[in-house]
């Protein structure tokens, strides 16, 4: 039974860099980057509430609780 040989990592010459990313280094600010833009590309769409502003008034009373 044969082992398997193990061949040393060379390291760069002198003056050069290397990086090596995994592919989720690359791949979730991508993913995050193409998120955020279809946010800003979709907000032309957006129309105002007809409904009563549940959330606004929620907001406004914490924000005067906190003040006191």
């Amino acid at each position: 039974m044969s082992a398997r040989t193990h061949t040393p990592y060379t390291h760069p010459a002198t003056g050069s860099v290397e990086v090596r990313l995994p592919w989720w280094a690359v791949a979730l600010p991508a993913i995050g980057f193409a998120a955020l833009l279809l946010l800003i590309v979709g907000s032309g769409e957006a129309h105002a509430a007809t409904t009563d502003p549940v959330v606004g008034r929620l907001l406004e009373r914490i924000m005067t609780l906190m003040t006191r």
